[in-house]
């Protein structure tokens, strides 16, 4: 078995490093963007190239998949793989704000072994084990029992106009963090309607999994990772006694939006 301390405290200073880069420290920072509209800064490679060499040197039969990598097929004969993202929330990191995130799973078999989220701006420690339950700095962690959907509470900025039987809460930009809120009851759901990457959502979907919510694709069928394409279309996670009246609720969106 991986020895959890040494993973944690390889994601914990990869946080570190990242906090040396961030803009809110009062650090300079050069960024770029990959494509139009996906920024990327110094830190994600720096970040990227550290944890690669280092999780690489403690499980070294695992595969390796991040958002800052090229992607190589080798991974897919891997029963182990490494799912990170250095910087899970980019936007947030270089205008200085919070919500932002190193994300670090471990995948097995096609599902999530282990789970880091390291967000060392807000202070946060978040980790999972499949099996065994969640925790962030040490706490265990009981997600959301909201029983009614109308008013649960989503993080978000602005609401379309069928979605406004919902409440706003705190957004951070990082996916992971806004499912990790679920995770430790500040949300009760979170979902999206768009095509994502296995690495936005390795870690926190079994954090939030762990803690007791329901974690699905936009249509409520499961996850799978390390796929020849690794993207996904849409993420819900979810109080699970309201998690059919969501999936109900997002239904003819994501049927629409899936095939663009």
């Amino acid at each position: 078995m991986i020895d959890t301390m040494k993973l944690e405290q390889i994601c914990r200073e990869a946080g570190h490093m990242a906090l040396g880069r961030w803009p809110g420290a009062g650090h300079a920072l050069e960024s770029w963007e990959k494509t139009p509209g996906s920024p990327v800064c110094e830190a994600d490679l720096e970040v990227d190239a550290f944890l690669k060499r280092e999780l690489g040197r403690l499980l070294p039969a695992a595969g390796w998949l991040s958002e800052e990598t090229a992607d190589h097929a080798g991974r897919l004969d891997k029963s182990l793989i490494w799912l990170v993202d250095p910087i899970d929330g980019t936007r947030d990191f270089i205008r200085g704000r919070s919500g932002w995130a190193v994300s670090v799973s471990l995948i097995s078999g096609g599902r999530p072994l282990l789970g880091t989220l390291v967000a060392p701006a807000r202070k946060e420690v978040w980790s999972a084990v499949a099996g065994k339950g969640a925790w962030l700095n040490g706490k265990r962690l009981r997600a959301s029992r909201r029983k009614t959907f109308t008013g649960a509470r989503v993080p978000a900025d602005s609401l379309a106009k069928e979605d406004r039987i919902l409440e706003m809460v705190e957004k951070p930009n990082s996916i992971a963090l806004r499912v990790a809120m679920v995770a430790d009851n500040r949300a009760d759901i979170v979902a999206t309607l768009r095509w994502g990457y296995e690495w936005d959502i390795g870690a926190a979907a079994l954090i939030a999994r762990e803690a007791g919510a329901a974690v699905t694709d936009a249509f409520g069928g499961p996850l799978n990772y390390n796929k020849r394409d690794p993207r996904a279309f849409g993420l819900l996670v979810s109080a699970p006694a309201i998690h059919a009246e969501a999936v109900a609720h997002l239904a003819d969106r994501a049927e629409v939006l899936a095939i663009r």
